[in-house]
């Protein structure tokens, strides 16, 4: 390939950019002495040109090259020390993916040469003389025009209104029949009529997309035949994944034509984000982008800078207390937000982005970087608030401004449903965990409240195992967590016992109701609203196969769910009594004469001290006064009251129906013993209801 001389382009913006005549580069590196960008052919294979950035401006390699354009292939060679005991680990041998790389193509081939030392020898201080390029993806450069035809259907849902459903682009398309024939598993076929039509008839809000930057499958797993299924193993922040892609040397533009398509149908589009870590491991990792463009910046070091410190569990953890390193990951969520119309993140290990060398700090560097982004406070921020370092466990921990995922919630209500939690543990869970996020102006929808995620059961399988099964992921059953507070009702696995299914049913309906009836945000996990099931295996990471794409050959049962979980969701949607952004406190309202949420026992009357410290209080109700002050301004709200009531003890409860000064009946909405529930008489106050033993119950008041 013929190429012009080589000009000087600018420092700014890193990466590598069309201007229309051609495309500068730009490289941040602290500690290299020299970098080449490569370019290759259209096949990219085989190496045409390796020219030498001539500029070097702030720790920054740059340079511009008239008349290279969009579709060219390109990595970089790194040039410095190689002295691992100082924390480099520069070699040139091995080409490098552009940190701020805008779409990939190709894959990795676990070949010795990608590594930086000689992998065979098992020591990292050697040095490997073997050229990388024939088994690296590479890197492309895009033309970023797109028509986004002003997207008439985007627009912000509040927090109050929001209902997250969790999905994998991958899972939810692949088996479905009216995905269009080639699209099964892409971008196109999520983002096709039949699944949006889905989504939104469904009501869910916001559609939270498990990874979908560029990630690598582990060499161990494709060695057994397995892959890096969900995709938490990043190595561009920048890329959507070509391998979710059905036109490849379109993916970007496939994407956002996927995110335009969602935004049609009114839903947002969170993404699942891996800023922790990245795919490089740890020193006897390979050498695939930041390892060799600048390790001792990128990385966190031990005190023997040879090696890494292990926050994350995946052997590196990426040093957010280095300016550049905060910068590539807010160059990111702005790139994502701003040019791909993303309207959220979830961060993944959230706790790391806020570590500073003396560990968790609220006011950490990059938690400030993003505390004064006028961009990203546009956008939802929501953080999985722990990791596997030193004071990891940060549960409402975060500060102004973000929602977390709440894990207590979803141990809690699990153990409730199966006994072993009574009503004094999921008060505060069901009214967004007061005790948790009430702090700072926070407010009720800080708290993500989850009752299953990707990472563990699914609904169904809560309901029907109480061991995991895990042994298709080839470790022997010893991976996932044996923690998972389920009940398999009787028996393990699947059964035909009616008495049995018909318990399972319930217990999943009960579960479906207290997410979507609670105050809070809630998160369902994607499938779970026709009863999914992974046969077992709670930590289906490498399974690209039947155990995670969805099976849409939907029986009556699943049918039934479906109908059930739409129908909780147009009640939230309904009743604003539901979705407070203000915290309950149940205090006496002294000028209106009102308590915002009043607990109730069986037999109609308020719950006293001596039945919250009852560990066998099984049964009570929650009575949500609709005429309680919804915001800082001191007046009555104007919404209906309802009354929530549940029962987890196994047995029938007569449970006297309460009072309300807010009208003069009660009109149920929801029994999940009788899911195909038609309307009724309405009860009269001081009437009795008998519920059933484990299910749950939703009245609304009538108004005098």
């Amino acid at each position: 390939m013929p190429v012009k001389s080589i000009e000087e382009g600018l420092p700014y913006p890193l990466g590598a950019h069309w201007d229309g005549k051609g495309t500068n580069f730009a490289l941040f590196s602290a500690n290299a002495t020299k970098v080449e960008v490569c370019l290759f052919d259209a096949a990219g294979e085989r190496e045409l040109s390796r020219i030498e950035l001539p500029e070097y401006t702030d720790q920054i390699f740059h340079g511009y090259l008239p008349d290279i354009g969009p579709g060219t292939f390109y990595g970089y060679r790194v040039h410095g020390p190689y002295h691992p005991a100082d924390g480099h680990r520069f070699n040139p041998n091995k080409l490098l993916l552009d940190p701020y790389a805008r779409a990939h193509v190709g894959s990795l081939n676990w070949n010795p040469a990608v590594f930086g030392y000689k992998m065979e020898s098992g020591d990292d201080l050697t040095f490997d003389e073997r050229d990388s390029a024939p088994f690296m993806p590479k890197c492309v450069i895009v033309d970023p025009g797109f028509d986004w035809q002003g997207e008439p259907g985007r627009h912000d849902i509040p927090w109050d209104q929001t209902i997250i459903y969790e999905v994998h682009v991958k899972g939810l398309t692949k088996k479905h029949p009216g995905v269009p024939e080639g699209l099964h598993g892409t971008y196109a076929g999520f983002g096709s009529r039949p699944m949006v039509d889905y989504l939104t008839a469904l009501g869910v809000t916001s559609i939270e997309l498990l990874p979908i930057h560029t990630f690598i499958n582990d060499n161990n797993l494709l060695e057994k035949k397995l892959t890096n299924y969900w995709g938490y193993n990043t190595i561009g922040f920048f890329a959507p994944d070509p391998r979710y892609a059905s036109d490849v040397a379109n993916s970007l533009r496939e994407f956002k034509e996927m995110v335009a398509s969602l935004h049609a149908g009114s839903l947002e589009v969170i993404l699942d984000v891996v800023y922790n870590h990245t795919a490089e491991g740890n020193e006897l990792g390979p050498t695939l982008s930041f390892k060799g463009i600048d390790n001792a910046s990128y990385y966190r070091l031990a005190p023997d800078k040879r090696y890494y410190i292990n926050d994350t569990g995946t052997g590196n953890t990426v040093n957010l207390s280095h300016p550049k390193a905060i910068q590539m990951v807010t160059d990111s969520l702005r790139y994502w937000s701003d040019h791909m119309h993303i309207d959220g993140f979830r961060f993944d290990l959230g706790t790391i982005l806020a570590r500073e060398v003396t560990g968790f700090d609220e006011q950490s560097g990059f938690l400030k970087a993003v505390d004064q982004d006028p961009l990203l406070a546009q956008v939802k921020l929501i953080a999985e608030p722990w990791d596997v370092g030193p004071g990891g466990y940060q549960v409402g921990g975060f500060p102004p401004g973000w929602a977390e995922w709440n894990d207590r919630f979803r141990d809690t209500v699990r153990d409730f449903w199966r006994a072993e939690a009574d009503a004094a543990q999921l008060a505060p869970r069901i009214t967004a965990s007061e005790d948790l996020f009430n702090h700072d102006g926070r407010r009720a929808w800080a708290s993500i409240n989850f009752i299953t995620a990707h990472d563990g059961f699914t609904l169904n399988d809560w309901a029907s195992y109480n061991d995991k099964h895990n042994e298709a992921n080839g470790e022997n059953n010893r991976d996932g967590s044996s923690d998972n507070h389920s009940w398999n009702c009787g028996v393990e696995g699947p059964t035909d016992d009616k008495a049995i299914l018909d318990l399972r049913n319930r217990q999943r309906r009960n579960m479906l109701a207290t997410l979507l009836l609670s105050q809070g945000t809630p998160m369902m996990l994607g499938g779970d609203e026709f009863g999914r099931t992974q046969h077992g295996n709670n930590n289906a990471y490498c399974q690209d196969s039947d155990i995670s794409w969805f099976d849409w050959n939907l029986g009556t049962d699943a049918n039934d769910l479906i109908a059930f979980t739409k129908r909780l969701i147009q009640l939230r949607k309904a009743y604003p009594t539901l979705r407070r952004s203000r915290f309950l406190t149940g205090q006496l309202d002294e000028t209106l004469g009102i308590r915002d949420v009043t607990w109730i026992n069986a037999n109609g009357n308020e719950m006293q001290d001596s039945e919250w410290k009852d560990a066998s209080m099984q049964c009570f109700g929650m009575l949500l006064d609709g005429r309680a002050q919804k915001t800082g301004i001191k007046r009555r709200g104007a919404d209906q009251t309802v009354l929530i009531v549940m029962n987890s003890y196994e047995g029938l409860v007569d449970f006297t129906l309460p009072k309300s000064d807010a009208g003069s009946s009660w009109s149920l909405l929801v029994d999940t013993n009788i899911p195909d529930l038609t309307s009724e008489a309405p009860f009269k106050f001081g009437s009795q209801y008998l519920v059933t033993g484990r299910s749950l119950l939703l009245f609304a008041v009538n108004a005098a």
